[in-house]
């Protein structure tokens, strides 16, 4: 069975919200340029001042993407 981790971008400030908002509009063209196997992105507001966008990718393909994006942090995703 192949894990699936969800990567996550922490945004933090009075626009924390509008920048994961916009984050996420560039993993989804990631996920296309790439072709990845999973499309599953979003963003959450926390709070007023913390915001996050992740993106679901296969444990395979972890490295290769936290590499070339370069996440906050990482975990698995159910």
């Amino acid at each position: 069975m192949n894990r699936k981790i969800k990567l996550i971008w922490d945004f933090r400030g009075p626009v924390a919200a509008k920048t994961a908002e916009h984050h996420e509009i560039h993993l989804k063209e990631y996920i296309i340029l790439e072709k990845l196997p999973l499309n599953i992105t979003g963003f959450n507001i926390l709070n007023e001042m913390h915001a996050i966008a992740f993106m679901v990718v296969e444990e395979a393909q972890m490295i290769a993407v936290r590499d070339a994006l370069k996440p906050h942090r990482g975990e698995v995703y159910e």
